[in-house]
C-alpha cells in the first residue's frame, strides 16, 4: 500500500543517529543521508527523516503514528531500549496490546523531533 513514509526532523545528523539505533534494533541498515534527509531502505519500502522541503521547520503530526514491523518481542523490545538510550521519550512502554488486532505485542516512542513510532509483532497464541 505504501511506497515510503517520511516524518519532519530539522538536525538530520541527530535524526541519523537516532533512526540508526532504533531501525538497527529491528534489523533495518543504516540510514543513507542525502542532502538534508536520512532515507532507510527494506524490501518493503523506505523511511525517510528530514528537514521538510519547503524550507518551513519540521513538526511532527498530532495523532500521526509511523509503525515498524518487529521480528519478535525481543525485536519490540531492542527498539524501545534503544530508542530510550538515543534521545527518544517513552510513549507506551513494551508490552501486549489487547486494543490491537491479534495477539499483538508493541513499544511506542517519540522520536527527539516529537514524532511518535512504534514497533509491533504478532505473538504466538498463548503467549
Amino acid at each position: 500500500m505504501f511506497t515510503h513514509v517520511m516524518v519532519g526532523a530539522d538536525e538530520p545528523e541527530k535524526a541519523k543517529q537516532f533512526y540508526d539505533a532504533v531501525l538497527g534494533a529491528l534489523g533495518i541498515g543504516e540510514g543513507n543521508a542525502l542532502g538534508e534527509r536520512v532515507y532507510y531502505v527494506s524490501a518493503t519500502g523506505a523511511f525517510g527523516v528530514g528537514k521538510p522541503a519547503d524550507g518551513k521547520p519540521a513538526c511532527h503530526a498530532n495523532g500521526g503514528t509511523v509503525s515498524f514491523a518487529a521480528s519478535g518481542k525481543d525485536a519490540v523490545d531492542a527498539f524501545h531500549a534503544a530508542g530510550l538510550a538515543h534521545g527518544g521519550s517513552d510513549e507506551g512502554g513494551p508490552g501486549k496490546r489487547p486494543n490491537a488486532p491479534g495477539n499483538a505485542y508493541g513499544a511506542y516512542l517519540r522520536d527527539p523531533f516529537g514524532n511518535k513510532i512504534c514497533a509491533f509483532t504478532q505473538l504466538p497464541e498463548g503467549e
